[in-house]
């Protein structure tokens, strides 16, 4: 089951992050554009106090106006980026505008704050909607998001060169503080609805979310069903919103995995602010950012996940056939049988010696087809151990916890390669061994042990064949689960003498890179790496050994180090 979506931006948030922006950016002057993804826009600001950089996004599943943390460099070469960063180049951002319930933002330029304006950014937040319009001083469409064709929108087609229209106006009546009780009461009991539905079609700007915040537990009622006292408690809640947007009071509360709430009663700000708190826009960017993370992260792993599943159906169902040919092959010496006694007979007619060399040459392609079998039979199981550890080394990326999102996605698509190059089919394999393998060199986990040793976790099949046979030297030692499919781990013990405490912790690290995770306590071998053999046909880091000693590893130890952060080297 996929992760739920974020709550989408609404225009009290909206509201809220504009409020935000306005007090701490106008004026600044604009100074790098890069497009991260074909729908998001990342614009970068110098203001009195440093860099402030803004994402505006039109996805159609997540639009969004947010501050994020300084991001890396990527998509300065795109097209909407580059006509960004010409037409902003040297200008101030000297206004940012949002009318009444309307979910759109214009972010105004000029030379200097009161000329006249040059440019228009202009961000329109609504759901499949969405989009972002470059345009310039009289308002015409220098650049956009996404063209909408004559075909798509008969109401408002939009392209480069067009004179730029505002959205259709909003149905529904805008909210007014000085409202009276009864006539907002009248006007919800206009139609026999649930207030999920009555909220949004009278009132404008009344999303799922916020008719969720207002109602509560009444949300699924209808209006004829509710009594005084529940009215009376909507109303104070309705209240309590119109008059935060009145007075610009937000403050972000989260609630659940997926939403939060920007408005609420100043007490329960006042509590939570022994800390310095962060801009509701950066907070608000850096809560979208682990959201949409933690769905790319999943969304990858759901796919790799399909494929290593896929490919080990393929080489059971392979593998099975193979042992129903190599049982069938027990039929040899019964046929020998056979044959035998056909020619035995004391005149044996032609007919029947026919048959018998029939049968001799059956049984005897039989048992020239047993090496044969026995080889496919292991190759099968080879592959099947490469997929087991693949699967293994995906459990590990979903479980690192204390690893950045960032680079658990760039683990993932690792493990996405190396499994189309190690699991598609050899005729297939061959044509996409230049391209699917990845470049550079494996770079694996390393920390530092208690003794100041360099320790190597190999996280794929890779970087196990690269640490365990290709960078080890005599003296290292090398550690891996007993009988589990896992991480190579390897004690640089040829750089200085091996203590204790630095066994422990490679035994566990061991443990924990392995599909004994769970376990406390996991039996892993210590091998020094002279007696390591790699195994002729096998995938990377496939390796026998001689000997060894067998220790016993905890691996909740080495992760709370790791999610401590106090080995990393």
């Amino acid at each position: 089951m996929g992760l739920p979506s974020p709550q989408a931006m609404d225009v009290t948030t909206l509201r809220a992050v504009v409020s935000d922006l306005r007090s701490r950016m106008l004026p600044s002057r604009f100074e790098k554009a890069q497009q991260p993804d074909s729908q998001t826009l990342q614009l970068g600001f110098r203001t009195l106090k440093g860099m402030v950089w803004l994402e505006l996004s039109w996805k159609a599943d997540c639009p969004r106006l947010v501050q994020i943390p300084p991001p890396p460099k990527q998509g300065s070469g795109s097209t909407l980026a580059q006509q960004s960063q010409h037409s902003l180049r040297q200008l101030a951002l000297v206004e940012i505008r949002q009318e009444g319930f309307e979910r759109v933002v214009s972010f105004e330029f000029a030379n200097r704050p009161g000329d006249a304006l040059k440019r228009h950014v202009v961000l329109e937040i609504m759901g499949r909607h969405s989009n972002l319009l470059l345009l310039d001083e009289h308002k015409q469409v220098i650049a956009l998001g996404r063209q909408v064709r004559d075909h798509q929108s008969r109401v408002r087609p939009i392209g480069t060169g067009d004179a730029y229209t505002p959205p259709p106006p909003l149905q529904g009546r805008a909210p007014e503080a000085d409202e009276s009780f009864e006539r907002w009461q009248q006007r919800l009991r206009l139609v026999p609805l649930p207030l999920s539905k009555a909220l949004p079609q009278t009132y404008q700007g009344i999303s799922p979310a916020l008719a969720r915040q207002l109602a509560g537990p009444l949300l699924k009622r209808s209006v004829e069903e509710l009594s005084d006292p529940e009215w009376t408690q909507l109303h104070n809640q309705w209240r309590q919103w119109l008059h935060c947007l009145e007075e610009g009071r937000f403050n972000l509360q989260l609630s659940g995995d997926s939403n939060y709430r920007v408005w609420g009663n100043q007490a329960t700000v006042d509590q939570s602010c022994s800390a310095p708190v962060q801009p509701i826009s950066l907070m608000l960017g850096r809560f979208y950012r682990d959201q949409l993370q933690a769905r790319e992260l999943q969304r990858h792993s759901d796919d790799l996940r399909q494929r290593l599943v896929q490919a080990k159906q393929r080489e059971q169902l392979q593998l099975q056939e193979q042992t129903e040919r190599l049982k069938a092959t027990e039929d040899a010496g019964q046929l020998q049988r056979e044959a035998d006694a056909l020619l035995c007979l004391a005149r044996p007619t032609r007919e029947q010696i026919d048959q018998s060399q029939k049968l001799y040459k059956k049984a005897k392609k039989l048992r020239r087809a047993v090496p044969l079998l026995k080889e496919r039979q292991q190759h099968h199981h080879q592959r099947l151990a490469l997929i087991e550890g693949s699967e293994a080394f995906l459990d590990d990326v979903l479980t690192a916890d204390w690893d950045s999102h960032h680079e658990r996605i760039r683990r993932l698509e690792e493990l996405r390669l190396e499994a189309q190059e190690l699991l598609a089919p050899r005729q297939r394999n061959k044509r996409r061994q230049g391209q699917s393998r990845p470049d550079g060199q494996p770079q694996p986990l390393e920390v530092r042990s208690p003794g100041g040793l360099t320790i190597q976790v190999g996280r794929n099949h890779r970087q196990n064949d690269w640490i365990s046979l290709r960078q080890a030297r005599p003296g290292d030692l090398w550690f891996h689960a007993q009988e589990c499919p896992g991480s190579h781990v390897v004690l640089k013990a040829s750089s200085g003498l091996a203590e204790e405490p630095d066994l422990n912790l490679a035994a566990d690290l061991a443990a924990l890179f392995s599909r004994a995770r769970a376990n406390g306590r996991v039996a892993v071998v210590m091998v020094p790496v002279e007696q390591l053999q790699r195994i002729a046909g096998a995938g990377p880091g496939t390796v026998r050994h001689r000997g060894g000693t067998v220790r016993w590893a905890e691996p909740e130890r080495a992760q709370q180090q790791l999610q401590a952060k106090e080995l990393l080297a």
